[in-house]
């Protein structure tokens, strides 16, 4: 019976410990939301409506440009259209795997699919993009590397367009939705087809691109 006393007393000191933490986290000295996950919605897109930005590294929004800007977060792995500290339209996406595939010719050589974190700017935007595949493609593959440039070619991959941001870095399409929202790609920014189309139209030549 004193062991049932005690364990009902430990756990009922553990919910009022619970409750406490929830309420000193769910508060702030001046109402301002401490997350920014608290103020990105759920949902895969946020469009027509601008939604208060409370980043989690003050940081960034000091140094946010003042015009609009795109910001990819890799570890939600979500693209947002922002204009200072405001989100314009948001969307679920896939970025790097960090995964490690070896040269099989050079044991020295090798490949990291990460997503480059940093500042980077929108360089280049096409429709209809063809993906001209890289050694490490046909050697994920199993296939002899080809020698002839037209034989690296491949389209209806990325989807209806690309924004490039430079090193051979995309914001494109993808085949495999059913992956948004997971780190699978090779470093590329994947998106789904109406999200796509929305960041190709509204994001111009030009645009800063910041990428944690």
């Amino acid at each position: 019976m004193t062991r049932c006393l005690y364990r009902h007393s430990r756990v009922t000191l553990l919910l009022s410990l619970l409750v406490v933490l929830a309420t000193t986290l769910g508060a702030s000295p001046t109402g301002t939301p401490k997350r920014a996950t608290t103020m990105i919605p759920v949902t895969t897109k946020t469009q027509g409506e601008e939604i208060p930005f409370y980043p989690s590294s003050p940081g960034l929004l000091a140094t946010a440009p003042k015009g609009l800007y795109l910001v990819v977060d890799t570890a939600q792995n979500r693209v947002s259209l922002r204009k200072g500290n405001r989100i314009l339209y948001s969307a679920v996406a896939s970025t790097g795997s960090g995964a490690r595939l070896q040269d099989p010719r050079n044991p020295t050589h090798g490949w990291v699919f990460d997503t480059p974190r940093g500042v980077f700017t929108i360089s280049s935007k096409i429709k209809n993009p063809s993906w001209n595949k890289p050694d490490w493609a046909f050697i994920e593959e199993g296939q002899p590397i080809p020698t002839q440039t037209k034989d690296r070619i491949e389209t209806g991959v990325l989807g209806d367009y690309a924004l490039g941001f430079g090193k051979g870095y995309f914001i494109h399409g993808t085949l495999y939705t059913r992956m948004l929202g997971t780190n699978v790609t090779h470093g590329c920014i994947r998106l789904g087809d109406e999200p796509l189309e929305y960041v190709f139209h509204h994001v111009p030549l030009g645009t800063t691109l910041i990428i944690f």
